[in-house]
């Protein structure tokens, strides 16, 4: 039995980055991306690596640019910590793991530039091991044991919302009460019709790639001693998303634009945006968008409104700066 399963990108909607700290996001999942994960059975337990796993160079300037695109790791340590985490539930449960099987992996999804491309990897290597081992996983505790991948097996600084969107996929409305979290082991998580979205692109630079590591671990610490400053903005991102989520569940999507501006605006208060991921910003801002960071840098999403020639305009634009616009499938 030869087993595939998937993972699509995500765009972080609004509430970016709260999720980590008991706040609200809304994100959805980009269909025009995905992970993909076979498995199957064999006589061995084998991690079969891809093009970005590889340990070869023609030259110097080969190993450069490959550590450029894709940092000092690929996707084997995620599918390896995934099978070890999947290893922990299962014993936990009660579940023996007593067969051996080959994985293998591929993606599209733009390296490095907040897309979720690493928590699709490891939600598609997760779903392809319930499926060999006949383990079902509760859909609100699955994310959680997806974030411990990189979390807690390899100590990446993340959050709940990826996950919860390549697990629950569309759009989806996520609260992370921490009274909530502490009582249930899970957030609130409410899928959200994707027609009541305003128009929205997204709009990524490969050259302005940046790890979420970069962004969590400086903000977590900061979570951590209690900054005045991190603690409201957190708040205030949280506030951000609820009030994006009732306009939308209204009927009132095409007005959240200004909520999005306002989500960037802050971040770049207490987060360093470096000069290019803020172009990415500007760059739609100055043709009449809202727009906001799609994760943790090197992705925007924006809100227009649906004026053909206006989202001409934006792509031109884009295109000019190295970048590239996409229209998000959802559904």
């Amino acid at each position: 039995m030869i087993i595939q399963t998937r993972a699509y990108a995500r765009a972080g909607l609004i509430g970016n980055p709260s999720d980590g700290y008991f706040g609200k996001t809304i994100s959805f999942i980009l269909k025009n991306f995905s992970a993909r994960v076979t498995l199957y059975e064999s006589p061995r337990l084998t991690i079969l690596p891809q093009r970005c796993d590889r340990l070869e160079f023609a030259d110097f300037g080969v190993l450069v640019e490959d550590v450029r695109q894709h940092g000092y790791y690929g996707g084997v340590r995620l599918i390896k910590a995934a099978i070890k985490r999947f290893g922990d539930h299962c014993a936990g449960i009660g579940v023996r793991i007593d067969r051996n099987f080959t994985i293998e992996y591929e993606t599209d999804i733009p390296v490095r530039v907040g897309l979720a491309g690493s928590s699709a990897i490891i939600t598609a290597a997760m779903r392809a091991l319930m499926e060999f081992f006949g383990v079902e996983i509760p859909k609100p505790v699955l994310p959680g044991i997806i974030l411990g991948v990189e979390l807690d097996e390899l100590k990446i600084g993340a959050g709940l919302q990826d996950r919860v969107a390549q697990v629950y996929e569309g759009v989806v409305f996520m609260d992370f009460d921490k009274e909530r979290m502490v009582r249930d082991g899970h957030g609130l998580y409410e899928p959200i019709d994707p027609a009541r979205l305003p128009p929205l692109f997204v709009a990524y630079h490969d050259s302005l790639a940046e790890g979420t590591e970069v962004t969590h671990n400086d903000l977590r610490s900061r979570y951590n001693r209690g900054e005045p400053q991190v603690l409201d903005g957190i708040r205030r991102w949280a506030e951000l998303a609820q009030q994006a989520r009732d306009l939308i569940v209204a009927g009132g999507g095409p007005r959240i634009g200004p909520l999005m501006d306002a989500n960037f605006d802050l971040r770049a208060d207490l987060i360093p945006i470096s000069p290019g991921n803020r172009r990415l910003v500007e760059t739609g801002r100055e043709l009449g968008a809202a727009v906001n960071f799609a994760g943790s840098g090197g992705a925007v999403v924006g809100c227009y409104d649906g004026d053909p020639e206006r989202l001409a305009r934006l792509g031109a634009s884009y295109e000019a700066m190295g970048a590239r616009l996409i229209l998000p499938k959802i559904i």
